[in-house]
């Protein structure tokens, strides 16, 4: 097994080695000038089962679609260049909120991506706690494998908790899913049932609202979880919603740290205790100084490394 990773996921995929307890396989980039690039492996791949670590965030060095660019273009160097079996290890996936036409003649992003994705010859695709689980997979004609921080989340999130009486929620209808799972999984760590709640949404012009809480939430502990913050005003609202409902501390999880600049407006805002998010895209300095009792970060390596053991152990 060789596992790859261009320079801008390289800290994220070191940290996954770690855990597998194997190097990184040596690869090398070259840029060239009008912006091209190319990336090579140095290492024999030549019928090797070979992973390629690369989130699609964008940050001050690439944009997403660069980032996605240069990963499309090694993984069809690597088969060929003969590897036996080529697996993407996505952990944000970029454009998959894109799943469905909402206008006339809109795009369908998520299933154009993947299908770039399958003309590279690529095996195998894993991303974690994508937005639309079954955009994702009915978007892929090659496998595609999800995984889910919950699991992380709930541990991290049960010794804080402790015995206080605990609901989580949705901050929308279209995250009831992905809430209810992590709801069960917290349940398991806590020993106990807990309260569930999803809030209303609406957007009209880019303008979020809607102020109605199904669920009680009145004197609890409220976990509110969804799949990634990026400019934070969703969330911003439904903690505000629940305050006012009675909630006594509001917790924010969500597995994507895809901040924009205004999400500074979360560690602004009185009405939530603290956020948690994972690695899976690294802080900008906008937030890296954010005090540890208000932002706290959880390693999802350990995560990814256990999906690539069992994938090596199935192929």
């Amino acid at each position: 097994m060789l596992l790859f990773a261009p320079s801008h996921s390289a800290a994220f995929a070191r940290s996954v080695a770690d855990c597998l307890k194997i190097p990184l396989a040596k690869s090398e980039e070259r840029e060239f000038g009008g912006g091209e690039h190319k990336m090579r492996p140095l290492d024999d791949v030549q019928n090797q089962d070979v992973f390629v670590i690369q989130s699609l965030f964008a940050d001050e060095h690439a944009s997403a679609n660069d980032k996605l660019c240069r990963l499309l273009f090694f993984l069809a160097a690597l088969k060929d260049a003969g590897a036996r079996r080529v697996t993407a290890v996505v952990p944000y996936f970029a454009y998959s909120r894109k799943d469905r036409r909402t206008q006339p003649q809109d795009a369908v992003i998520t299933r154009y991506v993947a299908q770039m994705f399958e003309a590279t010859g690529v095996d195998c695709v894993v991303a974690l706690d994508i937005h639309n689980e079954a955009a994702f997979d009915n978007s892929f004609r090659c496998q595609s494998v999800r995984i889910e921080a919950s699991d992380v989340f709930a541990t991290t999130m049960a010794s804080e908790l402790g015995t206080a009486p605990v609901v989580v929620a949705s901050p929308d209808i279209g995250g009831v899913k992905r809430a209810q799972l992590f709801r069960e999984t917290l349940a398991r760590k806590l020993g106990r049932e807990i309260g569930f709640a999803f809030l209303e949404k609406r957007r009209t012009g880019g303008v979020v609202s809607g102020d109605l809480l199904v669920g009680d939430v009145d004197k609890r502990a409220l976990v509110i979880y969804d799949d990634l913050i990026a400019s934070g005003t969703t969330i911003t609202r439904a903690c505000q919603v629940a305050r006012r409902s009675g909630a006594e501390r509001v917790y924010v999880a969500a597995p994507h740290a895809a901040f924009l600049p205004e999400a500074t407006q979360l560690f602004e805002s009185e009405d939530i205790h603290s956020v948690l998010v994972s690695d899976s895209i690294p802080l900008t300095a906008s937030f890296a100084n954010v005090p540890a009792n208000r932002l706290r970060v959880c390693s999802v390596a350990p995560l990814v490394a256990n999906t690539i053991q069992r994938l090596t152990l199935r192929a």
